[in-house]
């Protein structure tokens, strides 16, 4: 076989590898929903390798399974289905499927949306009669049910506490205190949910300066270092009322996709276009209607 023949039959060869590796790496399609592109932790034929100093480690190279690391990820006290349903939390399995496909459908959307890298979206209602902080657990926890991601909710309305009634052990410190306080470590404030693959980080205590706080380079620094460490994990910051308060505009900043809550009854159209429009970006990735 000439160089030219040989050539040619390895850019065929090539060609047919990766359309392969892309069939493998999509999730199968669940009914008539749009089918979910890999994502950053995603299987896929070519390994992501781990780099391991072999001068100072006994162990040898390995292949990184997120799925099996993601498994390691403490959750002490999990929530039981009946615990999940009494909450309102999704669940795979859950009775009413038309709910779980609504948060499978909006996380398709997001993901499609970011691509293959992991991103955060907050999470605002227009109105104040929405349970905010329900609907951005529930959205974290569509992302956590698959294996090969992690998801963190870091809520950032300090005026509610309505987490800790879905969380399955107690919390304290949280945001706003980690912000203020310089000598508290994420690991301070980071918690486990009772949901697998699930963690979440509480408004705080320092409800009066929340803005000064959010607004500050602390801040700015925690969203990076939680964005950063993990290339397989979801982040949804869960914002107070969008039309409501001053700390929803600030933490737009800090996100890389919107999703506006609308109490069903509660918000009429013109207040959705006005939020559209008072955020003035192209972050803006569709509504969510709440009971």
């Amino acid at each position: 076989m000439d160089d030219n023949k040989l050539y040619n039959a390895l850019l065929k060869s090539e060609g047919e590898r990766r359309r392969q590796a892309q069939k493998e790496g999509e999730a199968k399609s669940e009914d008539h929903f749009r089918t979910e592109r890999p994502f950053a932790g995603s299987d896929r034929a070519r390994p992501n390798w781990v780099k391991v100093d072999m001068e100072h480690s006994e162990y040898p190279p390995t292949v990184y399974d997120s799925s099996i690391s993601l498994e390691l990820i403490g959750n002490p006290r999990p929530w039981s289905s009946e615990q999940l349903r009494a909450r309102k939390i999704i669940y795979p399995g859950m009775p009413d499927k038309a709910v779980m496909d609504a948060y499978r459908e909006l996380r398709i959307q997001l993901r499609n949306r970011a691509g293959e890298k992991n991103f955060a979206v907050m999470f605002s209602s227009l109105g104040s009669r929405g349970n905010s902080v329900l609907t951005a657990f529930n959205l974290a926890a569509s992302f956590a049910m698959d294996s090969h991601t992690s998801a963190l909710l870091v809520d950032c309305d300090p005026y509610k506490q309505d987490l800790s009634k879905l969380v399955s052990i107690e919390m304290k410190a949280g945001v706003t205190d980690y912000v203020a306080d310089k000598s508290l470590s994420i690991r301070d404030i980071l918690y486990p949910s009772g949901v697998a693959r699930l963690s979440v980080i509480p408004a705080g205590t320092q409800v009066s300066s929340a803005v000064e706080l959010f607004s500050s380079v602390r801040m700015r620094d925690l969203v990076s270092e939680l964005k950063s460490r993990y290339p397989d994990r979801c982040i949804v910051l869960n914002a107070p009322p969008f039309q409501e308060t001053t700390e929803a505009r600030i933490l737009e900043r800090f996100a890389d996709q919107i999703v506006f809550g609308i109490p069903f009854g509660d918000v009429t159209a013109e207040v959705i276009n006005e939020s559209v429009d008072a955020l003035g970006s192209d972050k803006f990735s569709g509504v969510v209607f709440q009971e």
